[in-house]
């Protein structure tokens, strides 16, 4: 089968509570924890509802790229119990393929537990599971192999060999790979990923994940930490370490996109209604990823799909709800 994406990475059943009993605090001395969420030590901390959904970076972009009508597997890993046979009805019902996930016998389906503040920003405990246990077989490279398009979540476990097993096949039949790597990638440092960096059309980050992959390795490319608060900046040094096209989310202050040529700088829409932030950096990069797909290379298209998803995203709770749906 052609798949028009294959995603691979996380999936999780998620547990939401809400509280406005929180204290927002500002950390600006420290680049890469700029903004802490505080409750009283020892404390019982009221929650005033809280909601089951799901989560993962494979799924949630998977879910998302197929509401855009594209054909979608994912590979990912789950445990042999409630939550996991929960994920795989969940990923059916909207028309995910599930016939390249696996089941682990000996480990639970991961769980996260997610605090989510009145703004509708959110902590996210995440316990891994049996997303721990992925790795690729020979049947998950023949499918790569014919994949249109490979689109890379967050990654554990054994992570680097599947790294090195998805790029053996990834790129080389000219698919478009889109990776958002998560915080052990990142931590590893340009010596370990960046030659897997240099494999990928599009490398998306938000601006602490850019920051982090800059200094795990000291590789700041020419800028000091001062000049890597100017987005264009920051931006470029993530181009240099040689993705064909960097993507870095800005929070509230939008998005900047370079190919190495123009930068691309759009501002946030303004949702109806501010619920639930969780997921969006996977709904947004995937939605990005279709929208670069349906509008052959477009960088500015493409991010106002992305925005358009991402502010439908955050009226509704859980990661996967609220999300853009319509045929290619």
């Amino acid at each position: 089968m052609k798949h028009d994406f294959i995603t691979i990475g996380g999936a999780t059943r998620d547990i939401s509570f809400f509280t406005d009993e929180g204290i927002f605090i500002k950390n600006p001395k420290d680049i890469l924890r700029q903004e802490l969420l505080a409750f009283e030590y020892g404390a019982k901390i009221k929650v005033d509802n809280f909601n089951y959904s799901y989560g993962g970076g494979a799924a949630n972009s998977a879910v998302c790229l197929a509401n855009f009508g594209f054909n979608v597997s994912s590979i990912m890993a789950i445990g042999n119990d409630e939550n996991g046979r929960e994920i795989i009805k969940n990923l059916k019902n909207r028309g995910v393929k599930t016939d390249l996930l696996k089941i682990n016998k000996q480990e639970g389906s991961g769980t996260s537990f997610i605090l989510v503040a009145p703004s509708g920003e959110r902590i996210i405990f995440a316990q891994r599971g049996a997303n721990n246990s992925l790795n690729l077989g020979a049947k998950d490279l023949k499918e790569l192999d014919l994949a249109k398009n490979v689109y890379i979540a967050s990654l554990t476990g054994t992570w680097y060999k599947n790294l090195e097993d998805i790029f053996s096949v990834a790129k080389d039949n000219g698919q478009k790979v889109f990776w958002n790597p998560g915080m052990t990638q990142l931590l590893s440092g340009y010596k370990r990923i960046g030659r897997f960096i240099r494999k990928v059309t599009v490398l998306a980050l938000n601006q602490d994940e850019a920051l982090q992959l800059l200094h795990s390795s000291k590789r700041l490319n020419g800028f000091d930490d001062k000049a890597l608060k100017n987005p264009e900046n920051l931006a470029r040094a993530i181009h240099l370490l040689g993705a064909k096209i960097s993507v870095i989310t800005l929070g509230p202050e939008g998005v900047i996109a370079f190919d190495g040529n123009k930068f691309y700088r759009k501002k946030i829409l303004k949702e109806k209604k501010r619920v639930d932030t969780t997921g969006i950096g996977d709904i947004f990069n995937s939605s990005f990823a279709a929208g670069y797909v349906m509008y052959e290379a477009n960088i500015d298209k493409a991010l106002d799909l992305a925005l358009k998803n991402a502010a439908a995203k955050v009226g509704h709770l859980g990661a996967q709800n609220g999300l853009l749906k319509f045929k290619k």
